[in-house]
């Protein structure tokens, strides 16, 4: 009778976990529709149920001709656009994995900073023009006042 080495118990024993973790993730982004959110197409972000307020208030919106979701929800760069996504991507996929996120999504401070940069970028001329500061960031704060701006 021939003993198995510990050695190969542990490569199988890593082969297969891994190979179950690759799959899983794999199903994970197919189910999901992971490929959409590699697009600039705001019908991406209606792929989950809790965006579709934002999309409709989108649709309606002024934005809509000049701007969509990446343009004010993602930083200026190709790979932090990217690196921005995947973080999200991952964070979306944990919460409703777990069920563990709310009916009325609300910005996060991280994401709230990405779209304020977004704000100042486009409407720089404007911008200028304005002396006004956030009580407590010292700094100007679109969103304090233009909160549904781009989702009506």
């Amino acid at each position: 009778m021939r003993l198995v080495s510990s050695r190969t118990v542990l490569g199988w024993f890593l082969a297969v976990t891994i190979g179950a973790v690759v799959g899983l993730a794999l199903f994970t982004f197919v189910y999901a529709r992971g490929a959409s959110y590699l697009t600039d197409d705001p019908r991406a972000c209606i792929n989950c149920h809790v965006m579709k307020t934002q999309y409709d208030g989108w649709v309606k919106s002024s934005h809509r001709m000049g701007a969509v979701c990446n343009d004010c929800h993602t930083p200026e760069g190709f790979i932090p656009k990217y690196a921005s996504k995947a973080f999200n991507g991952f964070l979306h996929a944990a919460a409703f994995t777990t069920g563990d996120f709310p009916d009325v999504i609300q910005i996060k401070p991280h994401m709230r900073a990405i779209t304020e940069r977004a704000c100042l970028k486009c409407h720089a001329e404007i911008v200028q023009a304005i002396n006004v500061s956030d009580d407590r960031a010292g700094q100007l704060s679109c969103a304090r006042c233009h909160r549904d701006v781009g989702h009506r």
